[in-house]
């Protein structure tokens, strides 16, 4: 049974995942061979797995008044995820987002933000049992900012999935214990190119950590960690065919959140969280929910 409250403040969007046998050029038209009507947003997949591997998890958002936000609202309490702190709003519509699944797992996807732009900090309260605050870019910076400042007052771990990847003030990176970042987003956060497993190594051996701790994830590559002060570690990926990889980075954050809020320490939540990204891939989009703490366990 978890030992802490997770906390999630982020994005909720209604995605329409289209399966093609490759991304679409300029001005080409892909015949594709599937549709899927997925749940999602970084905050909302995040807080679903978290609850999924142990955790008690509440969220905090915001949905507009549509068929959309009913789904969403309807999604997360389906997975137990406390709800009582996403507002719903009467002009605007819920976020959405529309991916792209290649044949081989690779994706491309466009986000519309709709109503997660319009998260009110003002009305978000810290519950007296979190141990974790976990949160993304796909909300203002404003609104992280403020939730942090308050999540520290109350002595919780703040956790930050810097995506998608965008400039980050020199106040936002005080207040991120834990910064994960894909190679892509490393890549912008340091200005050094990261196209393998030794440039990952580097970027983190050689640069300045930007928070006390930074993972930086490397799908089918494996993921590199440091703390402030110790040398990098390098954790290989598990080997697994690969369905689709859309996601893959919320499974990660939301099992290793688990797994910290629960007390492990930060090497065994991410080698736990590295099997649950393995089996996210691996796994039929309708069956993803049946990944849980027994299922990662028999992996690993």
């Amino acid at each position: 049974m978890s030992k802490g409250r997770v906390f999630v403040v982020g994005s909720l969007h209604y995605d329409v995942v289209l399966n093609a046998p490759h991304l679409p050029a300029r001005d080409e038209t892909v015949i594709g061979d599937g549709v899927q009507f997925v749940c999602g947003g970084k905050g909302g997949n995040q807080a679903v797995v978290a609850s999924q591997h142990g955790a008690s998890v509440s969220f905090a958002g915001a949905v507009g008044k549509d068929f959309f936000g009913d789904a969403l609202l309807e999604h997360l309490g389906n997975a137990s995820v406390d709800t009582g702190q996403i507002a719903r709003s009467d002009s605007v519509a819920s976020g959405m987002s529309v991916a792209i699944v290649e044949t081989a797992g690779d994706y491309g996807a466009v986000v519309a933000s709709g109503a997660n732009q319009t998260i009110d900090a003002n009305r978000i309260n810290i519950p007296k049992d979190v141990r974790l605050l976990i949160l993304q870019n796909e909300i203002p910076e404003s609104v992280n900012m403020a939730v942090a400042k308050r999540a520290r007052e109350v002595a919780a771990e703040v956790i930050l999935n810097a995506a998608p990847m965008r400039v980050m003030s020199d106040e936002m990176r005080g207040l991120v214990d834990i910064l994960i970042v894909n190679r892509v987003e490393a890549e912008a956060l340091f200005g050094t190119p990261v196209r393998s497993n030794d440039d990952a190594l580097g970027v983190l051996r050689d640069n300045r950590l930007p928070c006390p701790t930074v993972v930086l994830t490397l799908g089918a590559g494996g993921l590199v960690f440091a703390r402030f002060g110790a040398r990098p570690k390098y954790l290989a990926a598990h080997e697994v065919n690969s369905i689709s990889n859309h996601g893959a980075g919320d499974a990660f954050v939301g099992a290793l959140c688990a797994r910290l809020v629960d007390g492990d320490s930060l090497d065994n939540a991410l080698d736990y969280a590295n099997a649950a990204a393995a089996l996210h891939v691996s796994t039929p989009i309708g069956a993803r929910s049946m990944i849980d703490f027994d299922t990662v366990r028999k992996l690993l």
